[in-house]
């Protein structure tokens, strides 16, 4: 096992993280599967992979499993894929501060943190890949997501100037911007709804009966909605490419606003979002 390419992957309890160590697996990487919670370790374990705890948002939980991995590894480690995040829905005006900081604390602090006990390790060792799982909805903002999409632009913010920062290492930096993607995003996003919007005081309160309908229907909600194999397909090249891309963009809408938010104003491109969202909310 100490020939294996070694890959710690946070957040894989279901979709794209589930999808991708187990991809991976098979692909003949060494994976360290994580999930927040115990239950989910277990199911992790039952499949055949190394797995673990790795709550972001505890920092003793963070170090625990990152000395854990160097345990195993001989203090080597080849690859980190950010994975772990959550969405959570509401109108900005009706974010509390401890609610939006919750969002931040997983989406950007926690991978933050992660992130930074990784770097030294692969200064150390003269290399290393570093991916992280970002969205469409960090680079365009849609309606009633606010806390998200902050999330997700900060993130990109802050790999975009730690790309600059290592440019002389051989660690390579990499961006994953999906769309829509099969997973338990909006059933988890749902139960931080229910948690932490009061939508019955809201002046919100009729878009927010068809968010709770959108957010509870089992089917695909977005057009081109892919399966995580397509998030599993770019990750791969950016873990074995010689000259790996900076983003990569998955499924067309993604592709789609790369384009638009190059060549359209503000102004018209905040038509094309409030269009989509009035359709959603419909």
């Amino acid at each position: 096992m100490k020939n294996k390419k070694t890959v710690l992957i946070s957040g894989c309890s279901s979709g794209i993280g589930l999808k991708c160590a187990l991809g991976l697996h098979e692909k003949g990487y060494r994976v360290f599967a994580t999930a927040r919670q115990q239950k989910d370790v277990d199911s992790l374990q039952a499949q055949g992979l190394e797995s673990f705890r790795l709550d972001l948002d505890q920092s003793d939980s963070i170090n625990h499993a990152v000395d854990k991995v160097l345990s195993r590894t001989d203090g080597t480690l080849h690859a980190l894929f950010n994975n772990a995040a959550y969405g959570q829905p509401g109108a900005v005006e009706d974010l509390t501060r401890d609610v939006l900081r919750a969002q931040f604390e997983t989406n950007l602090f926690g991978t933050l943190e992660l992130t930074n006990r990784i770097i030294p390790i692969m200064r150390q060792q003269g290399y290393g890949r570093i991916i992280f799982n970002s969205s469409l909805l960090g680079y365009v903002a849609l309606a009633y997501r606010g806390a998200y999409n902050a999330s997700k632009f900060a993130l990109e913010g802050l790999v975009d100037t730690l790309r600059l920062e290592i440019k002389n290492s051989d660690i390579f930096i990499s961006l994953i911007e999906p769309g829509p993607i099969t997973s338990q995003f909006r059933a988890n996003g749902f139960k931080k709804y229910q948690e932490n919007i009061d939508s019955e005081s809201s002046v919100h309160h009729a878009i927010y009966k068809a968010i709770e309908k959108r957010l509870t229907n089992p089917g695909p909600v977005a057009p081109f909605t892919l399966p995580p194999d397509a998030v599993l397909k770019k990750l791969i090249h950016a873990l074995e490419s010689p000259r790996p891309k900076l983003r990569y963009p998955v499924t067309f809408p993604a592709y789609l606003f790369a384009t638009l938010r190059r060549l359209l104003t503000t102004r018209a491109l905040d038509k094309v979002l409030l269009k989509i969202s009035s359709g959603e909310h419909k």
